[in-house]
């Protein structure tokens, strides 16, 4: 999702609608930003949802980084 005070990413959104949806430059340019985000998310599938920061604490607690001994030059 791009912020307000983001240029709007024309580079990638021309290179999905061109090059993944094979659109023509006349039907690229006449559809709304909301009926290529509806074109996207179909082609691509639902996007995740962050993961919150208990579930990484979580994680990080089950499955720790493990700094091996030569790691550290000993």
């Amino acid at each position: 999702m791009t912020s307000l005070s983001s240029p709007f990413p024309w580079r990638a959104a021309m290179g999905f609608g061109f090059g993944v949806l094979r659109l023509s430059s006349d039907a690229f340019w006449r559809m709304t930003p909301r009926e290529l985000a509806a074109a996207i998310a179909a082609v691509r599938g639902p996007i995740a949802a962050p993961l919150a920061r208990t579930d990484l604490d979580d994680l990080m607690q089950r499955f720790p980084d493990r700094v091996t001994e030569t790691a550290h030059g000993q």
